[in-house]
């Protein structure tokens, strides 16, 4: 009998609210969060450092490619698609 694994990452949406929209960085290109506001998020490790990040989903942004440190945000909620 095998076992079943989950599929990884999990099938999830995460919710996330912006609490610090402050210190845009010099020539930063794209869409920045507005403080109060929730998006839909991901949250990942960043590759170098291995500290949590969140891509915030539908954001476009030359660099750093959408994602913000995980300070900037509170998380809201998790949704299991099923």
């Amino acid at each position: 009998m095998r076992k079943t694994q989950l599929p990884t990452p999990p099938p999830v949406q995460q919710f996330a609210r912006c609490v610090d929209d402050t210190a845009r960085p010099a020539g930063f290109v794209g869409d920045w969060p507005t403080a109060g506001r929730v998006y839909p998020v991901r949250m990942l490790p960043h590759a170098r450092t291995g500290r949590q990040q969140v891509q915030v989903l539908g954001f476009y942004a030359e660099r750093p490619y959408g994602a913000f440190a995980a300070h900037r945000f509170e998380p809201v909620a998790t949704v299991w698609m099923n």
